[in-house]
């Protein structure tokens, strides 16, 4: 999959899937420019792949017109654009602060469609273009006291559907992944209070509570993520648009 000539925008692309997406991306060929409100991860990555950094928080406007903004003056445009920033957020309704969940929300759901806004009316200029939407598996169920993050990826993937169907005559593709758990430095963190709380072993932590709904009780890697991203940014995977593509190790089959 040859992705060189392209220029892609990465949110969230400081750690985790975002990180594992950004070097894909550059070894496949493309540019890269980075985005992250952690700047120091986020820079030493962007140097390390020849790509560029932006500090950025996706819930404002601002911010992510001046990130397509950005990735026109440096890279010539976005041809690529995936929406990764995201956080958690665990509380009972009746109990989730009202300010962290519409922070939830913007980040994950505005973000993403102001992102779309600003860039994909130069990939419909060139005829060509790919926006990838890092839903989850809760973007198609639901886990309680997880309402914010429940929301804004099941929102997530509307819009992905809705543009989707927008762009398809425009040479542009937009699809979501849904993934199940992945191993980031978060998941890591999750995995060891967890293991604290119950006295049970990291091991049963992720096959016992985490991945309980799952036939397959193992984490995704988030290298897996990331080449089923640089599949669907390749021209093979033309055709592909509007879908909700889900690697969950069997979650939703039952």
């Amino acid at each position: 999959m040859d992705l060189s000539g392209r220029s892609a925008l990465v949110t969230g692309g400081a750690s985790g899937i975002g990180r594992a997406i950004a070097m894909d991306f550059a070894e496949h060929g493309a540019r890269v420019l980075v985005a992250d409100l952690d700047e120091q991860s986020g820079a030493e990555l962007a140097s390390s792949i020849g790509g560029t950094f932006r500090k950025a928080d996706v819930s404002r406007r601002e911010d992510c017109r001046a990130l397509v903004h950005a990735a026109m003056d440096e890279l010539g445009g976005v041809d690529i654009l995936v929406n990764n920033a995201g956080l958690q957020h665990v509380a009972p309704i009746e109990e989730f602060p009202e300010e962290r969940w519409e922070y939830l929300i913007r980040v994950m759901l505005f973000g993403a469609f102001y992102l779309t806004r600003y860039a994909i009316p130069r990939m419909y200029e060139k005829g060509w273009g790919r926006v990838i939407n890092i839903s989850s598996v809760h973007g198609l169920v639901a886990s309680p006291y997880k309402s914010a993050y429940v929301a804004a990826k099941h929102g997530l993937n509307g819009l992905t559907k809705t543009i989707a169907l927008e762009a398809a005559e425009k040479g542009v593709t937009v699809n979501a992944i849904c993934p199940s758990y992945v191993r980031t430095p978060l998941v890591d963190r999750q995995i060891a209070d967890q293991a604290r709380v119950h006295g049970i072993s990291a091991d049963a932590v992720v096959r016992d509570i985490m991945l309980a709904p799952a036939a397959r009780k193992q984490l995704l890697e988030p290298g897996e993520v990331a080449a089923y991203v640089t599949f669907l940014c390749s021209d093979a995977a033309a055709g592909i648009t509007g879908a909700l593509q889900v690697i969950d190790g069997g979650w939703t089959a039952r």
